[in-house]
Order: C-alpha cells, then sequence, then structure tokens
C-alpha cells in the first residue's frame, strides 16, 4: 500500500513520552482523589497541553504534533483514574481490606486498550465526518495552535504556564485552611419545611469551582435544576411523609431523606438518559464500522493512496489485539474466582464476564465517545453507563450462581460483579477519550494511528499510578461505607458513585434493589428528556438542558454541585465581561487554566495530606486549636475563598491583555 505523506513532522519522540508520562503522575493522583471525593473528574487534555509546550519549548525542533501526542499520553491516564468509581465498592462490601496492586492494574490495563481498539473504527464516523462540536478536544487544539503559532502565542504560553501554577499553589494553600481548621471545610443552612426539613451545603472547594468553570454554563444551568428538584422539591416533600422524630437534628433528617430516597432517584434519572442516549448510537455506531471497513479494502484492493492524516491502526491489527486481550481478560477474571467460594463456577463465570467485556465494553465505549463529542468528556454519562454496566453484570453473574446460592456466594457473586464492571467502565472511559484526543489531532494535523500509540503508552503509565494512590488513600482515610479497619483518620472518603454502584449490585443479587425509588426516578429522567428535546428544537439547538446533569445534581451531595454551579455561572460571567476586551480570548483561555490548577493544587494537597496522615498516624496531623464557632469559620471560608476567585479572575484579564499587547 502506497502512502501519501507530504510531511512527517516529529511526533512520538523519547522525551515527550517521558514528559507524557511525569504528567500523567500529576494528574492521574489528582483525579483519583477529586473522584473519591466528590465523584467527578475533570478533563486534562487542556493543561498538558500548555505544560507540555511551556517545557518543550527549550527545544527549537518540537512540533505541534509531538505536543500534541504529550496531550494525549497524559489525557488518557487521567481519564482511566474513573476506574474509582467502582474500584472502592469492592473494599465497602468487605471482599478487599487493602486494594491489591496486580489485578487492580490488570483491569486498568485490559479494559484502557480495549479502549482504545473499540474505538479506532469510531474516528471516521464520529470525529472526521461527524459535526459534533467536540468543545474539550477543539479547546485543546487552539491552546496548541495559539502556544505554538506566534510570538504573542509563546508570551500566552508562558502566561498560561504561570496560570496553572498560580491556581495550583492558591487552592493547595485555601485547601491546607480548610486542613488546619482555620476554616470550615463547609457552609450549609438547613431548616424546617412544615413536619419535614430541607437545606443546602457547599464544600469549601476550589477545585467544585474550576470543575464548574470548565463544565461550562450549559451543565450549571442543568445542574441548578438538579438542585432546585432535589432540595427544594423532593427532599421537602419526602420529610413530610416522613416527619421529624424527637430529638432528630434538622440537617440529619433532610440528609438522611436524601441519602436514603430521593439519591436512588437520582441514579434513576441517570440511568434512564444514558439508555436513551445509547439507543441514539446504532446509526453511527454501524456507520463507523463500515467506514472503517471500506477504507481498509479500498486501501488494500485499489491501491488507494491514504494522507498521513488518515491513517488508524489498521482495522486487522484492531481485530487482533482485541481478541489477544479476551486471553489476559480470562485469566485476570479467572484469578480473582481462584480459591473463593465461586471456583466450582469459574468457567461459566469466566465466559460470561469475558463475553460481557466485550460487547457491553464496545456499546459503553460507543456511548462515552458520541457522548465526548457531544457536551465534553468531562461531562460524559460516566455515571449513567458504570449503572447500567454494574445492573447488566450482576443480572448476568447473579444467573450463574443462583444454583449455589448463599451469603458468602452473594457477596462472592457481588464482588465478581463489581470487577467485571471496573474493566468495563475502563473501556468506556479510554473510549471516551480517545475520540476527544483525535479530534484535537484532526484539527492539528496529527497522524490518528501515531496518536493511539500515545493512548496506550498512557494507558500503561495510568495503570500503574492508580492502585498505589487507591490503597494510599484507603489507608489513610477509607471510604463511607466500608469497615475501614485499617485506616487513620476517622473523616472517611465519600467515594459517592462506588457507593452507589455496590449498592445496585447488592440489591440485584440480594434482591432487595429499591425498583420503586429507581421508577420514579426514570419517569422524572423521561420528563426531562422531553423538556431538553422541546428546548432544544424551539431554539433551534442553541440552548439545552441535558438530563444527565440533572441526574447527577440530584444523585450527588448538594455540598458537591453548589460550588460547581457557583463556579460555571462565575465562568459565564467571567467569559462575557472580557470577550468583547483586548485580549479576550486569550484572558477566557487563561482563566480555563487557572480553574485547572485549583482542580490539580486542590487534589495534590489532599493526595499529599493522605501521606503525611499514613506517616504521622494522626487522623488530623495539621489541625490546630482555633477556638472559632462554626458560623465564624464559615465565614472567612466564604471570604477568602471569594477573594482568592476574584483576585485571580482579575489577573487573568489583565494577562490576557498583556499577551494581546505582546
Amino acid at each position: 500500500m502506497s502512502i501519501a505523506a507530504p510531511s512527517n513532522p516529529k511526533e512520538i519522540t523519547l522525551r515527550g513520552i517521558i514528559l507524557g508520562i511525569l504528567i500523567t503522575l500529576v494528574f492521574t493522583a489528582a483525579q483519583v482523589y477529586l473522584g473519591l471525593k466528590v465523584g467527578l473528574t475533570f478533563a486534562t487534555s487542556i493543561p498538558a497541553a500548555v505544560i507540555s509546550m511551556a517545557l518543550l519549548s527549550a527545544f527549537k525542533d518540537a512540533t505541534i504534533q509531538e505536543n500534541n501526542i504529550v496531550q494525549t499520553i497524559a489525557s488518557a491516564a487521567g481519564t482511566l483514574a474513573s476506574v474509582i468509581f467502582v474500584l472502592p465498592g469492592l473494599l465497602m462490601i468487605g471482599w478487599w481490606a487493602h486494594v491489591p496492586f496486580w489485578p487492580t492494574f490488570g483491569a486498568c490495563a485490559v479494559g484502557g486498550v480495549l479502549g482504545v481498539m473499540y474505538t479506532v473504527p469510531l474516528r471516521r464516523a464520529l470525529v472526521s465526518q461527524s459535526d459534533l462540536p467536540y468543545p474539550e478536544g477543539v479547546a485543546a487544539a487552539e491552546v496548541l495552535k495559539v502556544g505554538m503559532a506566534s510570538r504573542e502565542g509563546a508570551a500566552e504560553g508562558k502566561a498560561g504556564l504561570r496560570a496553572v501554577v498560580w491556581g495550583s499553589l492558591t487552592s493547595a494553600l485555601f485547601a491546607a485552611g480548610g486542613a488546619a481548621k482555620l476554616m470550615a471545610a463547609e457552609v450549609a443552612i438547613f431548616f424546617r419545611t412544615g413536619a419535614g426539613a430541607t437545606g443546602i451545603g457547599a464544600s469549601s472547594s476550589l477545585a467544585l469551582i474550576g470543575a464548574g468553570h470548565l463544565m461550562g454554563i450549559t451543565v450549571g444551568i442543568a445542574m441548578l435544576a438538579g438542585l432546585i428538584i432535589a432540595w427544594g422539591i423532593l427532599v421537602p416533600l419526602m420529610s413530610n411523609l416522613t416527619p421529624l422524630a424527637a430529638g432528630v437534628e434538622v440537617a440529619d433528617h433532610a440528609l438522611g431523606i436524601w441519602k436514603t430516597q430521593v439519591r436512588m432517584m437520582g441514579a434513576g434519572v441517570i440511568g434512564i438518559a444514558a439508555i436513551i442516549t445509547l439507543a441514539g448510537l446504532a446509526k453511527p455506531i454501524l456507520g463507523g464500522l463500515k467506514s472503517a471497513m471500506e477504507t481498509a479494502r479500498k486501501a488494500k484492493l485499489e491501491g488507494a493512496s491514504l494522507d498521513r492524516t488518515e491513517l488508524d491502526i489498521p482495522i486487522f491489527i484492531v481485530g487482533l489485539v482485541t481478541l489477544l486481550s479476551m486471553v489476559p481478560a480470562g485469566w485476570l477474571l479467572a484469578s480473582f474466582l481462584q480459591g473463593g467460594p465461586l471456583a466450582s463456577l469459574s468457567v461459566p463465570l469466566v465466559a460470561v464476564g469475558v463475553g460481557y467485556v466485550l460487547v457491553a465494553g464496545i456499546f459503553a465505549a460507543a456511548v462515552c465517545g458520541y457522548m465526548a463529542g457531544l457536551i465534553g468528556s468531562s461531562n460524559s454519562p460516566v455515571s449513567g453507563i458504570a449503572i447500567l454496566t454494574i445492573l447488566g453484570a450482576a443480572l448476568s453473574v447473579g444467573m450463574v450462581g443462583r444454583s449455589v446460592m448463599g451469603p458468602e456466594v452473594a457477596q462472592a457473586l457481588i464482588a465478581y460483579a463489581l470487577f467485571v464492571t471496573t474493566v468495563v467502565l475502563a473501556v468506556a472511559v479510554i473510549g471516551n477519550d480517545n475520540l476527544q484526543d483525535l479530534k484535537t489531532g484532526q484539527l492539528v494535523n496529527a497522524t490518528p494511528w501515531k496518536q493511539q500509540v500515545g493512548l496506550l503508552i498512557g494507558v500503561a503509565a495510568g495503570s500503574c499510578v492508580v492502585p498505589p494512590v487507591l490503597e494510599l488513600l484507603n489507608h489513610a482515610n477509607g471510604f463511607v461505607g466500608a469497615p475501614n479497619l485499617d485506616s487513620i483518620s476517622d473523616q472517611p472518603l465519600a467515594a459517592p458513585q462506588a457507593l452507589l454502584i455496590s449498592t445496585l449490585a447488592k440489591g440485584v443479587i440480594g434482591g432487595n434493589l429499591q425498583w420503586d425509588l429507581l421508577g420514579y426516578g426514570v419517569l422524572i429522567g423521561l420528563g426531562l428528556v422531553l423538556i431538553n428535546f422541546a428546548l432544544k428544537k424551539s431554539s433551534n439547538n442553541q440552548y439545552s438542558l441535558p438530563p444527565l446533569g440533572v441526574g447527577l445534581a440530584i444523585y450527588l451531595p448538594s455540598a458537591v454541585i453548589t460550588p460547581v454551579v457557583i463556579g460555571a455561572i462565575t465562568g459565564y460571567l467571567f467569559d462575557r465581561a472580557v470577550e468583547k476586551k483586548a485580549g479576550g480570548e486569550a484572558a477566557k483561555r487563561i482563566g480555563v487554566l487557572v480553574m485547572s490548577g485549583f482542580i490539580v493544587g486542590e487534589s495534590l494537597f489532599n493526595v499529599a495530606l493522605a501521606g503525611l496522615i499514613v506517616l504521622s498516624g494522626q487522623g488530623e496531623p495539621l489541625a490546630v486549636a482555633t477556638g472559632m464557632g462554626e458560623g465564624t469559620s464559615m465565614t472567612v471560608a466564604l471570604i477568602v475563598g471569594t477573594a482568592i476567585v476574584w483576585g485571580l479572575y482579575r489577573w487573568s484579564a489583565k494577562s490576557g491583555q498583556a499577551v494581546h499587547r505582546s
């Protein structure tokens, strides 16, 4: 086959691989912590691209395509951290006391490789021949183009690196203030509503403000709608049906109703929104496969020349790697069952598990990839995919294990279903990231197969980082709902996604799932789907209310969602304020990097704090006695947080003007 390659720019280099892996170590640790604390992760492509450009600018022969490979490696690894939405469930049900390295590494690596392979045939249908907006992929490409194009771009690259550093330092110091008890970790108010109660809370977290800015106003408004539905309608309604008992605090009553009833409705909203998304994807999936097959046949039989920017990993190799990956997948699942109460059923269970990974993984990767194109990888419906996957896995393995049911067998089946779901989720999130990165590559004239190799390198790096960071946090803090027999701190991490996934698995296999509450959530979700459809149609796709965003806000704690909504609104107001001024576009990009720094700084501080907890053996090693009351510490947190956000937004605007003048 002859290949037309008008140019052959430097792309995969040793220095680029090393830099990508080093950035991976930082961002994966940050992602693992953030996901365990609040159940959300963030896109690492843009900050990785900025750091790469700033460091590779020392080399005169650095290219935009080389920087693109660096961000591709780093983004793949950071995305892979989303497996922590499921893995802590194995600790919560008491199956694991510690996080073993090799099974965790294997689940991440096998799932990640399959995620890359499954989405290779979808590139043409969902990227090059699609009008999907890919907001984060396009933004990363713009950052790369600006940073490499001119003297002004070089100035912006330096300002961007300063933005990441400033954001990281201030958020780390702000988090340290909370750890030292100099300010409240959460600002909250709860009150009675007739015989019931409700309220609202907000974590003192710059990372969540940053996440809201990155998600954007559309998702922010959807989450605001979810907050109103959850805490303005459902919690007051359900708590009035279960009146406040004597001696019970108002906050405890409201939070109890939310945890036991409203949250499950949120899961139903997320689940139905994900199913409806899946139903609309059959055509692009089949179209992508058909296009890939036709291109391969055309190149082979007709001797057609393909441009470098259209070269994927050959479809034959994709198929071969996919089939070969089933061998380590089967070995991994068989090892998980070895010596346990399900050992006698290991052959049928492994067969079901491998088949499930193969089939469910394809659908999960396609759905997440499509949603990454639609609303960005940060907002992709990973929660919904995980919910659907655990329901399918629990039903599948439950049917096989029915013949030998008992308490120990039930726990083992739940654990096995969670482990299979971990592999499928790794497939989904890497598929999600792959298409986003390939869009960036398309816009900077990268070679697709080289990016796909970069993704595989990122998968390997991320798979090495996730297990030790997860075990460090398990030993230091532990997780809500887990025995935490060996944890030092008495403040376990919420791990909200893993808690829900393990609850669903126990409910399906134990036969006591709250189907009525899930059903109510499904009805709410269907209503939201109709509202979203009507809104998009009446505004010619200008406005939307993503049902998944609403469902997440019903399902996640208000303490998590409120600062995300605030971040989305303040980010929108900042962008509107600077867009018509000189250097406005540069200011917007610098603002994004400050917010990325907020996430990185706070998350890395808390990973380091976990290490300090383990080394010192103290649950709160930085705490100092201040004598401040709860109200005072909340006020301090509010004032300091507001000053930091306002000050750095103002700095971003001035930096944008300075870049414009340079």
